[in-house]
């Protein structure tokens, strides 16, 4: 075992095609297998991740029964992050105990029973944290999709962040939904009993403007004040823009508090603007997450739990 692997006190689970972005979060980098990207530092929060493990230990083992015993010793359920060996990881895995990954149902409250994750570095190699920051299988949530409400697949960025912060609006709140249509994120927050304000260039989707609780302002949703709009309990965005042009709009609401709670998704073109991150990352009580249905984009969000 080299001394680079024997130092690894954390891992970090990259999406797909953005392993690079992770490792130039990470303030030290140790060996990486493949989107699995290891370091000698505990507790950093990367965004371009969507699975940390915690303290992870590494075993050698001779057979298949050997490495299955290491794992059942440490945590009784297991997720496999496949990375080498991928016929021999799997009849480890057939020897740990069952569990059913069912699509999630929004509005469940999450798995309480820890999720561990393991991978095999070679034949005879495992890596492994009994102790994960998601309960979800490599950190990606499966939804039990509605296929006849929503007028698009967006709604599940919504339902995913919800489902990170276990928050979200109250029946009769006022939100506002930057940039709605077709109406997808208006969708949920509709079905949640909010009141929303929807404001986009485009209409909203006929099957969602004929909802209740739902008005319709016509016009760019970034060139609105607080002055113009009053307040909000939350304020949501997916438009299409720059992320220093986003964070340009939502400083004037940031200061005079008309809103106290936010999820905005930050759209990047290229590289060239993810100094914006730190800025975004700096606003206080914020997270930033790659949630499973993000593409190049980041999910912002910054909430008041009282609220």
């Amino acid at each position: 075992m080299t001394n680079e692997i024997a130092n690894i006190k954390s891992a970090f689970l990259a999406p797909e095609d953005y392993t690079t972005n992770l490792i130039a979060e990470l303030k030290s980098v140790g060996p990486v297998f493949d989107r699995l990207v290891t370091s000698t530092i505990k507790n950093q929060t990367p965004a371009w991740c969507h699975n940390i493990w915690q303290d992870p230990k590494i075993f050698t083992f001779e057979s298949i029964g050997d490495a299955a015993k290491i794992l059942r010793g440490m945590g009784r359920n297991w997720s496999l992050y496949p990375y080498k060996e991928f016929r021999r990881a799997k009849l480890i895995e057939e020897k740990l105990p069952h569990i059913s990954y069912k699509p999630f149902k929004f509005g469940s409250p999450l798995p309480k029973a820890p999720l561990g994750s393991w991978t095999l570095l070679d034949k005879n190699t495992i890596l492994a944290s009994a102790e994960c920051s998601s309960p979800f299988p490599n950190g990606e949530i499966t939804f039990d999709e509605d296929k006849t409400g929503p007028p698009n697949r967006a709604y599940l960025k919504l339902w995913e962040a919800f489902t990170h912060i276990q928050n979200f609006p109250k029946k009769g709140q006022r939100v506002l939904d930057a940039g709605a249509s077709p109406g997808g994120w208006t969708w949920v927050l509709q079905n949640l009993g909010a009141e929303v304000l929807a404001v986009d260039r485009a209409v909203l989707d006929p099957s969602i403007s004929r909802l209740s609780g739902i008005e319709f302002k016509k016009g760019d949703a970034l060139s609105f004040t607080p002055e113009d709009l009053g307040e909000f309990d939350w304020i949501f965005s997916d438009v299409i823009c720059y992320p220093d042009k986003l964070l340009e709009w939502l400083t004037p609401w940031l200061e005079s508090g008309a809103s106290k709670n936010f999820i905005c998704t930050l759209k990047f073109q290229g590289s060239s603007h993810y100094s914006s991150i730190d800025k975004f990352r700096a606003l206080p009580n914020s997270q930033l997450l790659h949630l499973s249905v993000n593409k190049h984009e980041l999910t912002w969000i910054k909430q008041n739990k009282e609220s």
